[in-house]
C-alpha cells in the first residue's frame, strides 16, 4: 500500500506528492488527511497524507515512521479545498493546509548532535568532547545558548563525519490533564480497608472516607486542598492497593468562569422577516445561494443569524459565524452562547495555542455545531455544513495578507458551493464589489433600513477644526463636542471618543532644523510611546530612547506631531477631571483578558468616556451611550489607497451606529480637517446609497475594482538594484504575454519603500478577464527561483490585492 504524501518544505521543487510505503501494521489505520511522520532527506518530516494507491511511481520506497494522528484532521473537502486555494492564491500546497489546522498541531523541528557509531569522546577536539562527557545528544539549541556558540565547530565535526544530526520532531501543544483519585472496591472493602489502617495514618483514614462518601473519582488538587494534606498519603494508599490514581483529557475553556444566562428567539420585524425568507428557503431546498443583508447599525441583523443558525441545528445541520478579529467581543460570544449553550466553539487570537486546539478539537469530534470565529474559522473541519455567516463583509481584515493569501469571503462562497447551502454576507456598509454583485444578481440583496423598534439613527454634526484654530481653539475637542461631553457627564450617560490611532503621538520633530524621527531599518517615522518613554517602529518593532536633543542639530526644541489615545487622555484629565475615562488601545489591551475585562467595566458604569482606536468602532452595544466624537475622521483619507474613501465611509459609520441604540436617542459629532469630503459628508447624512453611487464612479473612471481585478506583485532584495533589476524584467515579460485590454502599471517603489533593510518595488495588473494570468506569473516565479533560493530575492503574488501600502 502507497501513501502520497505532501511534505512539510514550503518550496516549489517539492510542491507535489512523495510516495511512501505504508507499514503493514498500519494499512488498516492510515486514511487521507492524516498527519504522518516520514524521512526526507537526513530529516524526519511532518506530512499530510493525500491518497493512497497500489502502485509506487518510482523503484526505491522509504516507509511512514510514524502516524501522528488517529482521526484524519483535514477531511475530503478541506484537501479539496486546499488544492482549489493554492491555485487561486499560486501558494504552496503545504502552506495552504498548514492555515487550515490549528497552531498546536504544527510541528515543531528540534535539531541535535550526536557522535556517529564509532567515534568516541576521545576522538573529538577539547571544546567538543566537553558537551559530550555526559550527554549523548546536544540540541542545537543548547549551543545557541553560548556565546560565541561551538555551532561552526560542531558543523565541522558533522562534515567530517565525526558527528551526526538527528532531527527531532514535536508538535507544540499537548492535551490538557487532571489527575483523579479513586478508591478501589466495593463499599464494604473500602470500609476494611479504612479499619485496617493504624492509628496514625488520620489523614489516609479522611481520603478514603471522602471518596467513599463522593462515591467518583475526586480531582486529585481538590483532594489534598480539602483535606490539608500531601501527595504521600496517597502514594502510601496506593502501595497497599486501596486507591488508584488515573488521568482524565478535560477541555480548556477560555469562557467557563462566566454566568451566561440563556436567551429566546425575538419577533422579527417585518424587514427582518423578509430577510430570513430567502435564507429559510435556500435552506429548505437544500441549494447554494449568497444573501447579502444590507442593514444600518442597529437593523437586528445578529437575530436574523440566531434564528438561521437555529434552523441549521433543528436540521442536524453546523454552521459557521465569521466576524472581524477586533469586534471578536465577549458581547458578541455571549450572545451566540446565550442562544446555543455548550454547542459553540470560539476561535480567536486572543486564545492560548492550548485553547484554540481544545476549541478546534470539539469541531473535529462533532461536541459541536456553531463554530464562531475570525477569517480561519471558515476552515472549520464540519463534514455537514447548513450556513456560513459572515458579519461586517466588508471588514479588510478578512483577506489574509500573507501566505496563502486568501479571502474568507471566497472561500466561504467555494464551501457553501460544496455543501449545497447559504452563504449570508451581512453589513451596514458592503464593500463596493459585493454591493455590486448584489446590484448585478449574482448574490440576492436583502435591505434593512430601519433600526428595531423604529429608533432614529443617531443625528451626526460635522465640525470644520480650521474654523476651531481660527476662533482660537488651540484644543483637540471642538466646541461643540466638549460642551456635548459636559452635558452626558451631568446626565449621568456615556459617552465613546474614537481615535483612528495608536501610541502617543505620530512622530517627533525638530522645530529648527526639521528633523523627524525614522526607523533606521525601514522608510517610516517612528511613533511615540509615553508610558516607556519610547520611540517605536510599527512595522519591524525597532525602539530607541525618546532624544532629550536634535540628533542632527542638538536644538532642544524636539516636540511630538499628531494625537494619539495616551494625549487625548491626558487632555480629559486636564479639562474633565470628574471624568471617568477607560482607555483601549494596542497597549492597554495587550495582556489576556484585558480587552474583555474593560468592556465589561464600561458595560457596568464604572467609567463615563470609553476612549479607543479601531477595537471599540464595531460590534459594541452598551444602552446608555449617547454621544459619540470622531477626534480625527480624516487620518486615513489621506492614505496613498484607492480604498481610502470608501474605508473612511464604513468606519464613520460603524463609529456612528454605536450611539443611541436603546431607549436613550443618540448624537455622533465628527471632527475633520477635510470638510466638504463627500465620504465624511454621506456617512454623516449615513446615506450608504449615494456614497455607493459616487464611488463608482470614481472607480469606473481610474479602472479599479469592483470594474477591473487587481493583482499585485511585490518585490524586496536588501540590495535596491536587485529589486530594480527583477522587478523591471518582470514587468517586461507580463506586458508581452497579456491580452490587450490588461493594464500593467509599474515597476514603481512601494508605498513604504523599504521595510526591515530590504528596498520593496511592486508591479500591479488590472484586468477584466486575463485566464492564464496565473499560468504566466507561476512561469515568472519559476524563472526567478534559483535568484529566490541562493541570494534572498522575495517575490510576494497577491492575486485579489486589497492592501497595495
Amino acid at each position: 500500500m502507497i501513501a502520497k504524501v505532501i511534505v512539510d518544505v514550503p518550496a516549489s521543487n517539492v510542491n507535489r506528492t512523495f510516495d511512501y510505503l505504508v507499514p503493514q501494521e498500519l494499512e488498516e489505520t492510515v486514511k487521507p488527511g492524516m498527519r504522518v511522520s516520514v524521512p526526507f532527506g537526513p530529516r524526519k518530516l511532518q506530512g499530510f497524507v493525500m491518497e493512497l494507491a497500489d502502485e509506487p511511481s518510482v523503484k526505491k520506497l522509504k516507509k511512514i515512521n510514524e502516524l501522528l494522528d488517529p482521526v484524519p484532521v483535514l477531511t475530503e473537502e478541506l484537501l479539496r479545498l486546499g488544492q482549489w486555494v493554492s491555485q487561486r492564491t499560486l501558494c504552496f500546497l503545504i502552506t495552504a493546509y498548514q492555515a487550515m489546522i490549528p497552531a498546536a498541531l504544527k510541528a515543531t523541528y528540534n535539531k541535535e548532535f550526536k557522535m556517529v557509531t564509532g567515534i568516541s569522546v576521545e576522538d573529538l577536539p577539547a571544546e567538543a568532547a566537553e558537551w559530550f562527557r555526559h550527554r549523548e545528544r546536544i540540541p542545537m539549541d543548547d549551543l545557541l545558548k553560548v556565546k560565541p556558540t561551538p555551532l561552526g565547530l560542531f558543523q565541522r565535526l558533522v562534515q567530517k563525519n565525526h558527528l551526526e544530526v538527528i532531527y527531532q520532531m514535536s508538535d507544540k501543544v499537548s492535551k490538557k490533564k487532571i489527575k483523579l483519585v479513586q478508591a478501589l472496591g466495593t463499599k464494604e472493602e473500602i470500609l476494611e480497608h479504612m479499619a485496617s489502617l493504624s492509628k496514625q495514618a488520620v489523614k489516609q483514614r479522611e481520603i478514603l472516607s471522602l471518596l467513599l462518601e463522593s462515591g467518583e473519582p475526586v480531582v486529585q488538587r481538590d483532594l489534598l486542598e480539602i483535606l490539608d494534606t500531601t501527595r504521600s498519603a496517597i502514594q502510601s494508599l496506593e502501595q497497599k492497593g486501596y486507591v488508584q490514581t488515573i488521568e482524565k483529557e478535560i477541555y480548556r475553556d477560555p469562557y467557563g468562569n462566566r454566568d451566561i444566562t440563556p436567551t429566546e428567539p425575538l419577533p422579527l420585524t417585518t424587514q427582518q422577516e423578509q430577510c430570513i425568507r430567502p435564507v429559510l428557503s435556500a435552506l429548505e431546498e437544500e441549494r447554494h445561494e449568497t444573501i447579502l443583508i444590507h442593514g444600518v447599525t442597529g437593523s437586528g441583523k445578529t437575530e436574523i443569524y440566531l434564528q438561521s443558525i437555529d434552523k441549521v441545528i433543528k436540521k442536524g445541520q453546523e454552521a459557521i459565524v465569521l466576524v472581524p478579529e477586533i469586534s471578536l467581543t465577549p458581547q458578541m460570544v455571549n450572545r451566540f452562547k446565550a442562544r446555543f449553550g455548550s454547542r459553540v466553539a470560539v476561535l480567536h487570537s486572543a486564545l492560548s495555542a492550548g485553547e484554540k486546539y481544545d476549541e478546534w478539537r470539539k469541531i473535529q469530534r462533532k461536541e459541536v455545531s456553531v463554530v464562531v470565529g475570525a477569517r480561519s474559522a471558515v476552515f472549520a473541519p464540519f463534514e455537514n455544513l447548513g450556513l456560513i455567516i459572515i458579519d461586517e463583509e466588508h471588514e479588510s481584515s478578512y483577506k489574509q495578507e500573507e501566505n496563502p493569501r486568501y479571502h474568507a469571503r471566497e472561500v466561504a462562497v467555494h464551501r457553501g458551493e460544496y455543501h449545497r447551502c447559504p452563504v449570508i454576507l451581512g453589513s451596514a456598509t458592503p464593500s463596493l464589489e459585493s454591493y455590486a454583485r448584489a446590484q448585478k444578481g449574482v448574490y440576492t440583496l436583502c435591505e434593512l433600513s430601519e433600526r428595531v423598534n423604529q429608533r432614529e439613527l443617531p443625528s451626526v454634526s460635522v465640525v470644520d477644526m480650521r474654523e476651531e484654530l481660527r476662533a482660537g481653539n488651540r484644543s483637540m475637542f471642538s466646541r461643540d463636542l466638549f460642551t456635548k461631553l459636559k452635558e452626558v457627564l451631568s446626565r449621568k450617560e456615556q459617552a465613546v471618543l474614537f481615535l483612528n490611532r495608536r501610541g502617543y503621538s505620530s512622530f517627533i520633530l525638530c522645530r529648527d532644523c526639521g528633523y523627524v524621527g525614522e526607523c533606521p531599518h525601514c522608510d517610516i517615522s517612528l511613533t511615540y510611546h509615553k508610558r516607556q518613554h519610547l520611540l517605536k517602529c510599527h512595522y519591524c518593532g525597532h525602539q530607541e530612547p525618546m532624544p532629550l536633543r536634535c540628533p542632527m542639530c542638538e536644538s532642544q526644541y524636539i516636540r511630538f506631531f499628531g494625537t494619539g489615545t495616551q494625549k487625548v487622555e491626558e487632555e480629559l484629565a486636564r479639562l474633565l477631571p470628574e471624568a471617568r475615562v477607560i482607555r483601549m488601545d494596542v497597549d492597554t489591551t495587550g495582556r489576556k483578558g484585558s480587552h474583555e475585562r474593560l468592556l465589561s467595566d464600561f458595560g457596568q458604569g464604572k467609567a463615563d468616556i470609553l476612549l479607543g482606536t479601531q477595537m471599540i468602532a464595531k460590534g459594541l452595544d452598551f444602552p446608555k451611550v449617547t454621544l459619540v466624537g470622531v477626534l480625527a475622521a480624516d487620518t486615513m483619507l489621506h492614505l496613498p489607497d484607492f480604498r481610502a474613501s470608501e474605508k473612511t465611509f464604513q468606519l464613520l459609520t460603524q463609529v456612528s451606529g454605536r450611539a443611541g441604540r436603546h431607549e436613550l436617542t443618540g448624537e455622533v459629532v465628527i471632527q475633520s480637517y477635510t470638510i466638504g469630503h463627500y465620504s465624511i459628508d454621506l456617512a454623516s447624512q449615513h446615506d450608504y446609497h449615494a456614497f455607493y453611487d459616487d464611488e463608482m464612479k470614481i472607480r469606473r473612471d481610474h479602472k479599479y475594482p469592483p470594474y477591473y481585478y487587481l493583482t499585485l506583485l511585490s518585490f524586496s532584495h536588501p540590495e535596491l538594484m536587485k529589486v530594480v533589476d527583477a522587478s523591471e524584467k518582470s514587468a517586461s515579460y507580463l506586458s508581452q504575454k497579456v491580452s490587450r485590454g490588461t493594464i500593467i502599471l509599474g515597476p514603481v517603489v512601494s508605498p513604504i519603500a523599504r521595510i526591515k533593510d530590504r528596498y520593496r518595488y511592486q508591479v500591479m495588473i488590472k484586468y477584466k478577464n486575463e485566464p492564464g494570468l496565473s499560468e504566466m506569473i507561476s512561469e515568472l516565479l519559476q524563472h526567478f527561483q534559483s535568484e529566490m533560493d541562493a541570494n534572498g530575492l522575495q517575490i510576494s503574488v497577491d492575486m485579489n490585492a486589497q492592501n497595495i501600502m
